[in-house]
């Protein structure tokens, strides 16, 4: 597996914020936990490849949001955030050394924080971010790599991986507040604690869930459902809501 990430940006206190108020960051401490989290996923046999601080750009640390990697093709994305439109050259320039490129054209907005891949099927979570020009262009460039996309409705929560993500086989971590389950045709949920409403976003690497330091109470719902779990300290970088698999691409290691 290979991870590509980004170093937090000096200017981080100015991310954009749809949902939560914003509050002082501590730069250094997010550093410091965004690099406990790329040595997370380095114990746990991921290949990381680190991208510079990108200046100009307080979000670029939240990778996931700029494309879509899938086993044949990268998908380049057109962020919500007007602001944010300009991190997608240096990760296509990453990525290009993996997949071939596609790219999701004007007036389409998608955030890669907005799909939930299942299998072959691309979950899209219709958001501030994210419009339905997005969902349809992604739509025909997946089509014939034998992915099909389906419209998820959801409320109250920045993106969809905000509210479920998938865990394999033919379960999903899930906040039944943001998000209903009879949208994920065929799937079984685990609900988050109700007390943790930020839980759902959790990173799945091999046989291990990355999950969020913050929500020990639906940690301890994975593991009654016999996952193996690690805790990762987010709370700095959630201040700028941000999550687990937003500071990464996640993928496997093709021959372009």
């Amino acid at each position: 597996m290979i991870a590509i990430t980004r170093e937090p940006s000096g200017s981080f206190e100015s991310c954009e914020l749809s949902y939560i108020d914003r509050e002082p960051i501590d730069a250094a401490r997010a550093r410091e936990q965004h690099r406990a989290y790329r040595d997370a996923l380095a114990e746990l046999g991921v290949t990381v490849r680190h991208l510079p601080e990108l200046e100009g750009y307080p979000d670029a640390v939240f990778v996931e949001d700029t494309a879509l990697v899938l086993d044949e093709v990268a998908v380049l994305l057109r962020p919500g955030a007007e602001s944010r439109r300009g991190e997608v050259e240096s990760v296509a320039a990453a990525l290009g050394e993996h997949r071939e490129l596609l790219r999701i054209e004007a007036p389409g907005t998608l955030d890669g924080g907005d799909i939930v891949r299942v299998e072959s099927t691309l979950y899209v979570g219709l958001s501030r971010r994210t419009n339905h020009a997005g969902l349809k262009a992604l739509a025909h460039l997946v089509l014939g790599h034998g992915y099909r996309v389906k419209a998820v409705p959801m409320r109250d929560c920045l993106h969809l991986k905000s509210a479920a993500s998938y865990l394999g086989g033919d379960e999903l971590l899930f906040s039944p507040a943001w998000v209903d389950l009879t949208s994920f045709a065929g799937t079984r949920g685990i609900e988050i604690d109700p007390a943790e409403a930020h839980a759902a976003n959790v990173l799945p690497v091999g046989d291990t869930i990355l999950v969020p330091a913050a929500a020990p109470r639906t940690a301890e719902r994975l593991e009654a459902a016999g996952r193996n779990i690690r805790l990762v300290a987010n709370d700095e970088l959630a201040k700028a809501e941000g999550a687990l698999t937003c500071q990464s691409l996640l993928f496997a290691e093709n021959n372009v």
